[in-house]
């Protein structure tokens, strides 16, 4: 039994059979518990993935990383019901070593997420200025919409508690999902730290990422919804680094 199997990990993929094998294979060696949910891939992910040893979920259609991520959050919950569920992209952009110090983190101070932050001091390497530029923007749009102080609001790096995912409940399937989150851990009241990660941007991984133009789209969303809903009520309680 592995140090972490009180975690479970959920690996979002779509069309990644070049780079999912590799990625899950690291990651069973921190944890017992790795889910993949395709989301309709039309290449060998599924089978990639399973022969590095995920379990895999599938999506018959593609539906975005949002609806990937609820169907892993709902398995996680309805399977052993892990202590911490830990987000991680199949791209190969993130680091294991980074989740295992952020779930040791949760555990420790007992928060309801951690969640990785590329602007902490621990440098992403070879990121694109547009890319940057784009991100602090998101920053900025999220503390204001809000009321989180975060310093990198679209990082798919994270670990929360059971608890938290079982308040939550991501109905945004593409990419506002990620600000669509931390909307929900401040209108709820759950409790935050940041953690410094390293992103690994590679010409694969920055190729298969969202363009910096979906951004807008992905205001646009938010937008919407919050004119929908009446926007956040209150924020989230950060926890002293």
């Amino acid at each position: 039994m592995r140090e972490n199997s009180d975690a479970c990990v959920v690996v979002p993929m779509y069309n990644e059979a070049t780079a999912v094998g590799a990625v899950v294979a690291e990651l069973r060696h921190s944890f017992d518990h790795v889910v993949c949910v395709d989301d309709g891939s039309t290449d060998d992910s599924a089978r990639v993935a399973t022969a590095a040893g995920a379990t895999v979920l599938r999506h018959p259609i593609n539906l975005g990383m949002g609806a990937a991520l609820q169907t892993g959050f709902s398995y996680a919950l309805r399977n052993g019901a892990p202590d911490w569920i830990v987000t991680f992209d199949a791209d190969g952009q993130h680091r294991v070593t980074d989740a295992v110090h952020m779930v040791e983190r949760a555990r420790r101070e007992a928060v309801d997420l951690v969640l990785g932050s590329r602007f902490l001091g621990g440098p992403s390497t070879t990121m694109p200025a547009t890319r940057r530029a784009v991100l602090r923007g998101a920053v900025h749009f999220t503390r204001v919409t809000s009321g989180l102080r975060v310093s990198d609001a679209h990082n798919g790096l994270r670990v929360l508690s059971r608890r938290a995912v079982g308040e939550l409940r991501i109905t945004m399937s593409g990419m506002a999902h990620a600000s669509e989150i931390l909307d929900q851990v401040a209108a709820r009241g759950l409790s935050w730290v940041e953690h410094p990660v390293t992103v690994d941007y590679t010409d694969y991984s920055r190729g298969k990422g969202q363009s910096n133009l979906n951004a807008i789209n992905i205001s646009l969303d938010l937008i919407g919804k919050r004119l929908r809903t009446g926007g956040v009520r209150r924020a989230g309680r950060s926890i002293a680094h």
